[in-house]
């Protein structure tokens, strides 16, 4: 008997053409310096279903939503997704060019995803909850 590894299908995602654009450009300008997370982070923009932006859902994480999420290991964390100069780990600031920021984009509440943190350990979330951009707290 042989065993395969299988691959954990990823959520359905939703990202506005606006915020799709900056962030194909942001991932292109990164492939040189940050390989690993701007080649997924295209893939996951080339994944992703756009929408006109008026259409996106305000439980939708874009960039600036707050969202709470909890990992398998029971761990829970309330983070604001942001752009790499914003970026603050102590406040809870995490940006889109590290992996879980990759993985943040375009997820909804009760959805669940996998991915690869850089030291290579395989690791899982579930958002269960996301503040619009224009209505997190500063």
């Amino acid at each position: 008997m042989v065993l395969t590894k299988t691959k954990t299908r990823k959520p359905a995602i939703v990202i506005g053409q606006t915020e799709h654009a900056k962030l194909t450009r942001l991932a292109e300008a990164a492939v040189n310096r940050l390989p690993e997370v701007a080649e997924e982070l295209l893939r996951e923009l080339d994944r992703a279903r756009l929408v006109p932006d008026a259409r996106v859902r305000d439980d939708v994480v874009r960039m600036g939503s707050q969202l709470h999420y909890v990992t398998d290991a029971g761990d829970a964390r309330t983070v604001t997704l942001v752009y790499p100069g914003e970026a603050d780990i102590e406040a809870g600031k995490i940006s889109i060019m590290t992996p879980i920021g990759t993985a943040l984009i375009g997820l909804a509440p009760g959805q669940t995803i996998a991915w690869e943190a850089r030291d290579g350990r395989p690791l899982r979330l579930t958002v269960e909850s996301v503040t619009r951009p224009d209505r997190v707290a500063v």
